[in-house]
């Protein structure tokens, strides 16, 4: 039985070179997934509060089916299941580019879209009506309105909930390993049957999944001090 050896993974270059790769296509997939979930969280909630009632429907089934959908289940129907209705040519063209990684970040980004536009929604019902009335008062139309009066409000009473389900969009790209993307768990998997040493090769994935985690977290902190001080009157 081999002892406890972590300068054995640290100091392999193949492996480190692996962690690496790791590491960049993990920040990858977060950063592509969460950009997309930010934006269809605005169009979501946009989309949510128009007169319409059909709209409004839509909304529901969208964020219904999403939270109550496994998100592994999600992001292999899209490529197991979708990419396969795709064109041949388009799906050549995925193939040749790292198609299972895009396919994860539309997975994960269609996914936690849901979750923002839900925590989008409560920060601007948290917003006081005198606000939007005010804003009306001085002249501003309804997208002035919610540009630059409602939904600047509704992002910083609705930071806490965005930083929290940003930090686990981080967490879920390791579900990317399950369609073969050559993130930081499909990389430290790889090392841990090369090397045969599962601790030491599951602790280095822990430790850096944690700092990732705890700077996000941190960063998140600041930003929220920082909104709340801009918000202070």
């Amino acid at each position: 039985m081999k002892g406890f050896d972590l300068l054995a993974i640290l100091t392999n270059p193949s492996f480190v070179q692996m962690l690496v790769h790791g590491v960049k296509m993990t920040l990858i997939i977060f950063a592509g997934s969460w950009l997309l979930a930010m934006t269809l969280g605005v169009l979501l909630l946009a989309l949510r509060m128009l007169p319409a009632k059909p709209a409004e429907w839509f909304v529901e089934i969208y964020v219904s089916y999403h939270r109550n959908v496994p998100t592994l289940v999600q992001i292999m129907l899209w490529y197991f299941g979708i990419s396969s209705l795709l064109p041949n040519g388009l799906q050549e063209f995925l193939a040749d580019h790292n198609g299972e990684a895009v396919f994860a970040i539309v997975a994960l980004g269609l996914c936690q879209g849901a979750y923002f536009s839900e925590d989008l929604r409560s920060g601007l019902r948290s917003v006081p009506k005198g606000q939007w009335e005010a804003a009306r008062a001085l002249g501003h139309s309804y997208m002035g309105a919610m540009a630059y009066i409602l939904m600047p409000q509704a992002v910083r009473n609705a930071m806490p909930a965005l930083i929290n389900h940003t930090v686990s969009l981080f967490k879920n790209s390791s579900l990317a390993m399950a369609i073969g993307v050559a993130e930081l768990t499909h990389a430290v998997k790889e090392i841990e049957n090369q090397s045969f040493r599962v601790f030491e090769s599951y602790l280095v994935a822990t430790v850096l999944y944690l700092a990732f985690s705890l700077f996000l977290m941190w960063l998140g902190e600041r930003l929220e001090r920082r909104s709340r001080m801009a918000g202070t009157v």
